[in-house]
């Protein structure tokens, strides 16, 4: 009688992936990163039987590094675990929506323009840090219409412009005193 010996594979797959990869957010504020963005090469003696992501989808709650694992399992259930950082970027700006508005001077023949004032429901996938409205305070000379920049800028810096008129009036005539 012959005895033939199985052995048990305890080999561990053979992994090369980019350990580090970027994913960019869309106008949703989603992204998704799949195994293919990751691996580079996987190979086992006996088979594989998976490739897994310990996470693929991102929120702007995710934006800079995030650290995660990816996964290779062969048939046999050995496994060779991979660390990966992913870089989850927002590079989409804001957009700026302006609506032109009339101001009055004061008494004092003042008006001051807050970028509240001209912003007409600007949006950004993200969020919105801030705004600014140039110029934003009006004298005698002013009378009439005025170009206002308005930018508005995300939570990643983007920034993003648009141009509003101002109309200046002088209902008090503090002007002509």
């Amino acid at each position: 009688s012959v005895t033939i010996g199985v052995q048990a594979d305890t080999e561990d797959p053979v992994v090369s992936a980019n350990t580090s990869v970027n994913a960019f957010l869309n106008a949703s504020g989603t992204a998704t990163i799949s195994v293919a963005d990751v691996e580079i090469s996987s190979t086992d003696n006996c088979g594989i039987a998976s490739k897994t992501l310990s996470q693929s989808s991102f929120t702007c709650a995710n934006i800079g590094n995030n650290n995660i694992t990816f996964t290779v399992t062969d048939l046999s259930g050995n496994s060779t675990v991979v660390p990966v950082t992913v870089n989850v970027v927002d590079n989409i700006a804001p957009t700026a929506s302006c609506q032109n508005i009339t101001v009055p001077l004061d008494a004092s023949g003042t008006a001051i323009v807050f970028s509240t004032d001209i912003d007409n429901g600007s949006t950004d996938n993200c969020g919105i840090s801030g705004t600014s409205s140039s110029p934003a305070i009006f004298n005698c000379s002013n009378i009439g219409p005025n170009n206002v920049t308005f930018t508005i800028t995300d939570t990643s810096g983007n920034t993003s412009s648009c141009v509003a008129v101002v109309t200046i009036t002088d209902p008090l005539s503090t002007c002509n005193q």
